[in-house]
């Protein structure tokens, strides 16, 4: 399903006026990448980073071309480890959050 730019400046409009929401997000997409759902953990991520840092702020920040972090978090991108959690760390740093694991018994 394609989705519209009305509801992704939607999106973009309450990640940029709700920290809550923006939080929610990036947790939601983190979440995904540890469950396995390696798509839609990108997909989350990637529109996080379109609505918030954007990639070439992303790119300035962790060293990587913005280019490169655009394929990363496409569709056919398949990020290595370092340089997810290279985004990830940066992500948290920008949003002034901190995520954690833990184990679900």
């Amino acid at each position: 399903m394609t989705l519209t730019r009305s509801f992704k400046g939607l999106v973009e409009q309450r990640l940029n006026s709700d920290p809550a929401f923006a939080e929610a997000l990036l947790r939601e997409g983190v979440d995904a990448l540890l469950a396995g759902d390696l798509e839609t953990g990108k997909a989350i991520l990637r529109d996080y980073i379109k609505a918030t840092i954007g990639f070439e702020r992303l790119g300035e920040a962790t060293g990587a071309p913005p280019k490169s972090l655009i394929r990363m978090f496409g569709p056919r991108g398949n990020p290595q480890a370092r340089n997810l959690f290279g985004v990830i760390r940066h992500l948290q740093q920008c949003a002034g959050v901190r995520l954690h694991v833990s184990s679900a018994a």
